[in-house]
């Protein structure tokens, strides 16, 4: 099967991950729609774009519409938007713990609820999150983070059991510490805490990588490709973990 004609929302398109599944999507074929907050980045990608903040089901919801208006009915959904704050526990607010839920959990729940009528009239469709290794297993200082991750884990889980015989697959990619802006702020947060040099900073990263070395975000688009594929067909409900032999 090739994605070639296939219309696919990829969400926080506009840079790392996002971007990178955009372009190997678009590079084969696909009708590629890309969501962000910052549609200067968006239109960077040079790729057709919805400005939207996932966390707002009305605007996804608005956002599907425009999609589909120039790309037709929507046959994938890779659920990248997220975000992660780092704080000792003690310290984490509720505040704190919703806004990792908005982002994180709700946000991939609003743009597969409104993929979801395209999909189960099709007869076919790929929901895919981008969680983590935070999604499977705990890290100190980011707890908020590790619990929306696990929760969009679950939901994953949940999904692909009740859509199992509807054509859909639903699946997480979990990567471990990917070589991103993100990371990068990752990085300068250490290093301002702790006084490490910020080579310092990424290898005590690294080190959680039996590899020794950060994930690209290549690598990730490559594993989306593979899950729309036949040879994916049966994956349901997977989370692919990116790690190095972390997990």
């Amino acid at each position: 099967m090739s994605v070639a004609g296939r219309h696919i929302i990829v969400t926080g398109g506009g840079s790392g991950v996002g971007a990178a599944c955009a372009h190997l999507l678009a590079d084969k074929g696909a009708k590629v729609t890309i969501f962000g907050r910052t549609e200067s980045s968006l239109a960077e990608q040079k790729l057709a774009f919805q400005v939207c903040d996932v966390t707002d089901a009305e605007a996804v919801n608005a956002a599907f519409e425009s999609a589909r208006s120039q790309h037709g009915p929507v046959d994938g959904v890779i659920a990248n938007a997220g975000g992660a704050l780092s704080k000792p526990f003690a310290r984490t607010t509720a505040d704190d713990l919703q806004a990792m839920i908005n982002v994180n959990l709700h946000g991939t729940a609003n743009v597969w609820q409104a993929a979801l009528p395209d999909m189960k009239a099709s007869g076919w469709g790929r929901m895919i999150a981008i969680a983590s290794t935070a999604g499977l297993r705990g890290y100190p200082y980011v707890s908020g983070y590790c619990a929306a991750k696990h929760a969009v884990v679950g939901l994953t889980r949940s999904l692909a059991r009740e859509l199992a015989k509807t054509g859909i697959t639903v699946n997480a990619i979990c990567p471990g510490f990917i070589e991103t802006p993100m990371l990068e702020r990752s990085i300068q947060n250490i290093v301002e805490k702790t006084g490490m040099s910020a080579e310092a900073a990424a290898d005590s990263l690294k080190a959680d990588n039996p590899q020794g070395r950060f994930i690209q975000v290549e690598e990730v688009a490559e594993a989306v490709l593979y899950l729309f594929s036949d040879g994916a067909k049966s994956v349901n409900g997977h989370a692919l973990t990116l790690a190095g032999g972390e997990l």
